[in-house]
This record gives structure tokens, sequence and C-alpha cells, in this order.
């Protein structure tokens, strides 16, 4: 029961917090995405910090043992990827709430997605491509956010250090 009531408040937390996402031709969509920091697109993404992305969806069949996030943006009509360390690509690494791989058919997960924005990325916007891959390299879910690239103002960095403790007022 007690975990009924927590899955139900995860749900609706995630729901109410939930970031508008463009759909993948031909893939499932997830069921929610929350950028944090970011209800509507274009998401604002500053150079050299990292940004948490959270991922509810269902899996599409049973057993599925490895799950692996695949991004990739799109600037100025180019697909790029973008290749993540294995620790956030990971999504079985990953999960929240207690949930973990295997994952089975209609199960509801959520994923938390730690992505770091290289300081050298150029100050643009960008259609990113965020796939979640089984292990034989099938899509369980995709989905598009636009998000533009800028860069870190020192005040939003001395808020950042301060918000961590790393610096005194």
């Amino acid at each position: 029961m007690f975990r009924v009531v927590l899955l139900t408040l995860a749900y609706l937390s995630i729901a109410c917090s939930a970031t508008q996402f463009k759909e993948c031709n031909n893939t499932p969509s997830p069921l929610s995405v929350n950028v944090h920091d970011c209800a509507e697109p274009p998401c604002v993404v500053y150079k050299g910090q990292t940004h948490l992305m959270d991922v509810q969806f269902l899996g599409d069949k049973n057993n599925i043992l490895q799950i692996e996030t695949v991004l990739s943006a799109k600037v100025f009509g180019l697909s790029l990827p973008y290749e993540l360390p294995e620790e956030d690509a990971n999504v079985c690494a990953n999960l929240l709430y207690g949930a973990i791989c295997p994952i089975d058919k209609d199960e509801d997960v959520t994923y938390r997605l730690n992505f770091f924005v290289d300081p050298s990325f150029p100050e643009i916007s960008a259609d990113v491509t965020v796939t979640l891959n089984d292990g034989q390299g099938d899509p369980i879910s995709c989905f598009i956010i636009n998000c533009k690239i800028r860069k870190a103002t020192s005040s939003l960095i001395e808020n950042i250090l301060l918000d961590a403790g790393d610096i005194k007022p």
C-alpha cells in the first residue's frame, strides 16, 4: 500500500511539473518529461553546467535488462551525436523511486538524466533528441526538446556556488 501511495505522489509531482516536448516519428513517447527549471521550451541550458531531466516512460516488452540513452542535437539542419558518459547513459543505474531493471511491458518507471553542457559549445538553439534504447538497440521511448545554449553569467555561477555551500555570502 505504501508503495502505491509513493508511486502516486511521484507521478503527480512529475505530471505537475512536466516540460512540453515534441514526439519522435514512429517511436513511443514518454509519459512525461521534466527538464528541471524549464516548464516550456526553449529550455535555457548553461555552458559548463550539469542539467537534470526526469523522463517517465513505459517498458515496451518484458524483461528489459539494459537501457541506454542516446542523445543527438539538430543544429543548422545537421543531426550531431552527443556522447554521454556511461554512468549517465545507463538508464538502469539512474532509475528513481526504487525501480530496478529488468523492466517489464507497461511498467511505469522514471529515469533521471544528468547532462553536462560542454563549455566549448557555441551559444545557439538546438533540437535535442533523447532516445532510450534497449540492449538490442531498439527504441523504447523518444522525444525532442528545444534548448538554448547560453553562457553562464558570473552572478548565476555565484548563486550556484552559494546553493552548494562552496562559498560564503
